[in-house]
């Protein structure tokens, strides 16, 4: 017999002789239950380990002189795009008039004509069609009475309809059908005009925009400013042949501040069927309102949430967020590591008529609601001062696993042991009974 170690004394896992243990069928059932319940709940922990989870985070948003990215999909089923007009301002003082880079007007049959797509056309500040290259390269178009615009292609003229416009619109005149001008009557523009009262358009793009508190929104007419205030040309919005007149019923197909997600992550962040549960769903998406009143006007106030998404392991391969202005459209957000800086946002709405009046109708006679304004669909929007993180990780750490894997086997081996020690002994004992009997 081997001499005996130090350590003998401390063994807590004593051995029996192999003549002195019992095999019993019921022992050996358990057995290879107990082994079918520790595989199973051996899976259970490695999947719960696998797991990705989405942490959020709720910080101070520092971020300093950042632009964000508005994409649109908007369609106005009574207004044609020839009378449309988008516009953005924010409290820094800048304005952008008629924005024209990056967004696309589609024109759309009556909608007793179905409202198929007739055509789309990618605005651009000199478009080829405008260009009135067929003209001798000496002329130069008056302005009639107005400064020839800065943004002509020939500086000091106005050889199109277009540009004889702008230069109306920055002088803060109105302008109509332009009966009169040389270049109006040359391109036919009244009768294109009264050509597509009938239709409706569809405007789908994005606009860069300074992140700070501000306003974009589509209205009838070329819009300029009068000293302090914004004004659109509503002109041949109101003169219109068109039974019961153009009217801004209007129905958002989509409205996202920042890139778009990618879907197995809108996945694991949103639930259809649980909507307390979203977490970037846009609000205002396939949202539709109608009116047969001319004079409404829709405001929209877009409270933004600055909203980061950070893929497992992204701290490897960061690189930081670098917002290239040279870049197109869509560029902003997105590194190199998968990682995105996009927004969230909440929306409330108001819709009145410009006409003024009160709520008696609706028993609230003390309710009035102002008089004047611009006809139009208005989008308000204020930016949080607080941002969300949302961080990937897993469930449990690696140590955890095999913490749960041992728990497992353990606390499996034990119930199993004392259900095979309970089946012994009543068994034993029930044999003992009928000892007795007999």
């Amino acid at each position: 017999m081997p001499p005996k170690s130090r350590f003998t004394r401390l063994d807590a896992f004593t051995k029996t002789v192999e003549d002195a243990r019992i095999r019993t069928t019921s022992g050996g059932i358990v057995t290879i239950v107990s082994l079918i319940v520790v595989l199973f709940l051996a899976w259970g922990e490695w999947a719960d380990y696998r797991r990705i989870v989405i942490h959020p985070e709720l910080i101070v948003d520092k971020g300093r002189g950042e632009r964000m990215e508005i994409h649109l999909n908007i369609t106005f089923p009574r207004v044609p795009c020839e009378l449309l007009t988008l516009d953005v301002m924010d409290v820094s003082g800048e304005q952008q008039h008629g924005v024209q880079h990056g967004v696309k007007k589609t024109r759309l049959r009556p909608q007793s004509e179905g409202g198929g797509e007739i055509d789309s056309k990618a605005l651009s500040l000199h478009d080829a069609e405008e260009a009135a290259s067929h003209l001798d390269p000496s002329y130069c178009g008056g302005c009639y009475g107005a400064t020839p615009p800065h943004n002509a292609q020939k500086p000091g003229c106005c050889n199109t309809c277009d540009e004889v416009r702008e230069a109306y619109a920055q002088s803060s005149w109105a302008f109509g059908k332009g009966e009169g001008v040389e270049q109006c009557e040359r391109e036919h523009y009244a009768d294109r005009l009264d050509e597509q009262r009938h239709e409706g358009c569809r405007i789908e793009g994005g606009l860069r925009v300074n992140k700070v508190v501000g306003n974009f929104h589509i209205a009838p007419g070329r819009s300029f400013s009068n000293g302090n205030m914004h004004v659109h040309d509503l002109k041949n919005y109101w003169e219109t042949p068109v039974p019961g007149g153009h009217s801004f019923t209007h129905m958002i197909h989509h409205l996202r501040f920042g890139p778009q997600l990618p879907e197995d992550l809108a996945k694991k962040l949103g639930n259809n069927h649980l909507p307390w549960t979203n977490h970037h769903l846009d609000p205002l998406d396939a949202t539709k309102q109608e009116t047969d009143d001319p004079n409404f006007n829709y405001m929209y106030f877009v409270k933004i949430v600055p909203t980061s998404y950070l893929p497992l392991g992204w701290e490897k391969k960061f690189a930081g967020f670098q917002d290239d202005h040279s870049k197109g459209l869509g560029a902003f957000g997105k590194a190199t590591d998968g990682s995105i800086e996009t927004h969230q946002y909440s929306v409330t709405s108001h819709k009145r008529s410009l006409s003024g009046g009160d709520d008696a109708a609706e028993g609230h006679q003390e309710r009035l609601h102002s008089k004047g304004g611009i006809p139009g669909v208005f989008f308000s929007y204020d930016i949080s001062p607080m941002k969300v993180i949302n961080r990937e990780e897993r469930a449990k750490t690696f140590l955890g696993f095999l913490a749960g894997l041992c728990a497992v086997v353990g606390g499996t081996l034990t119930v199993a042991a004392a259900v095979d020690r309970g089946l012994f002994e009543g068994v034993a004992r029930i044999n003992k009974l009928r000892s007795k009997d007999l």
